[in-house]
């Protein structure tokens, strides 16, 4: 049986950070790629090779795909939410823009803070804690602020923010899925190859039904841009993931992943020489604090504890 615990700690909170810093990076190398390589056809590319690294490192391993666990069903209704909530990004930032993509997709922690404590009792939030989520969420609202009001709004651009609402919508009910299910019991190697499998076989065929240009001759700036997102990005940083979700509250976890958005915005400024502003530090901070509100402990847990072992 998996322990679980009731609060991040340590380990939990480096592994986040570090998931967090990468993936905010990993948006620097999609957005820095994309003219050479089409989208979907990228995205196909690292799933495919985050499939195969995945199996090679469950062999030496010695880790079990393919028995018979009861997680079959969970497990491919995972990989196709999360096939969908790639397939819904990918498609919404040809509607809309990165600023107001970014914005509706961070939606996803609420799904899991609503839902998941229905079928997980222990996953509730307390008030402060659902006030430390608001607090996250418009301090990337804010940051993404210019971006996300300017212009008029058009029919294509609603089409896209509904796309980016959709995959911030299949990013919580993919989490609850692999919460609330017999996926909780799998390892994290498998809860994984689901989902990278699915999409490595969904990707393509999107990717042929938009038109996209296929081809294997790229630059080799490229190449090594796909190498860093197949091998740390699909494979290695969502693996973390995975395992801290069998051993950690999913809705603290969430939280945590409002610092993407907010990094990609950091290493803009350093890597793509974007302006530093004032939007910018404010949000970083307050995502900062309310990260710190939701993974608040209760003072109310010592003395429950206590009368629980009096």
């Amino acid at each position: 049986m998996t322990e679980r615990k009731h609060h991040l700690d340590t380990l939990a909170i480096s592994l986040l950070l570090a998931c967090c810093l990468f993936w905010g990076f990993q948006q620097i190398l999609i957005k820095t790629t994309v003219g050479e390589v089409p989208p979907l056809w990228q995205a196909a590319l690292r799933f495919v090779g985050a499939t195969a690294l995945l199996w090679l490192w469950c062999l030496v391993r010695g880790v079990k795909l393919f028995e018979r666990d009861g997680t079959l069903r969970a497990g491919v209704l995972a990989g196709v939410l999360f096939a969908a909530e790639f397939s819904c990004i990918y498609l919404g930032l040809r509607d809309t823009t990165a600023s107001r993509l970014t914005v509706f997709l961070y939606t996803s922690p609420f799904v899991v803070a609503v839902l998941l404590p229905r079928l997980v009792p222990s996953e509730k939030l307390r008030p402060v804690q659902w006030a430390g989520l608001v607090i996250a969420f418009v301090a990337v609202a804010a940051a993404f602020g210019e971006g996300f009001f300017m212009g008029e709004t058009t029919s294509r651009q609603l089409r896209g923010d509904a796309l980016a609402l959709a995959g911030g919508v299949l990013w919580g009910l993919t989490t609850l899925v692999i919460r609330a299910s017999a996926m909780a019991r799998a390892s994290a190697e498998k809860t994984l190859f689901y989902q990278v499998a699915v999409t490595a076989l969904v990707a393509p065929l999107l990717s042929l039904a938009l038109g996209e240009t296929w081809s294997l001759r790229y630059s080799a700036y490229a190449w090594g841009s796909l190498a860093v997102q197949t091998a740390i990005g699909a494979f290695a940083s969502y693996l973390a993931w995975m395992w801290l979700l069998r051993h950690y509250p999913a809705t603290q976890m969430s939280s945590f992943t409002f610092l993407t958005p907010v990094f990609a915005l950091v290493f803009g400024v350093a890597l793509l020489n974007e302006p530093l502003t004032v939007q910018l530090v404010l949000a970083l901070c307050g995502v900062a604090a309310g990260i710190v509100l939701v993974n608040r402990k209760s003072t109310a847990a010592p003395a429950a504890a206590a009368s629980r072992s009096a």
